[in-house]
């Protein structure tokens, strides 16, 4: 099952409250001086930051499709290929990629394999993630 692309518009505000979430001071993600004297020629995303595009959007997707009572967050793989620059306009598309279904002792558990695909807006590839949630 893949859900329809979301596009979403890289703002300077996005960048920064992520890199203060993660307790990144890095330079290139705040200081527009030195990120501009860097080769990356201007601001620039966290890797990770990939990974909160979209991500909330789908997960609520998800659990109306399969409510669960409890999600869990079974791995991630995350793959880069180019940053994430400020003004770029990403487009985010998920899909199922795998399901399986067990009985635990909480009662029936899903484990559900998603891949994530990122472009920017010259249709480069950013990144890939392939992550696994577990909802019981």
């Amino acid at each position: 099952m893949e859900w329809e692309p979301r596009v979403y518009q890289i703002e300077r505000e996005m960048i920064r409250r992520f890199a203060r979430a993660i307790g990144d001071p890095n330079p290139l993600w705040q200081d527009e001086e030195y990120a501009r004297a860097s080769h990356y020629g201007g601001i620039i995303a966290p890797p990770t930051f990939i990974l909160a595009i979209g991500f909330e959007q789908f997960v609520e997707d998800l659990m109306s499709l399969a409510p669960f009572g409890t999600v869990l967050m079974g791995g991630t793989e995350l793959e880069c290929y180019q940053p994430v620059r400020l003004g770029d306009v990403i487009t985010a598309i998920f899909k199922i990629s795998n399901l399986r279904e067990r009985q635990g002792k909480m009662g029936r558990m899903a484990f559900m394999t998603f891949d994530g695909s990122y472009k920017n807006q010259r249709q480069e590839l950013v990144a890939k993630c392939r992550q696994m949630i577990i909802g019981y």
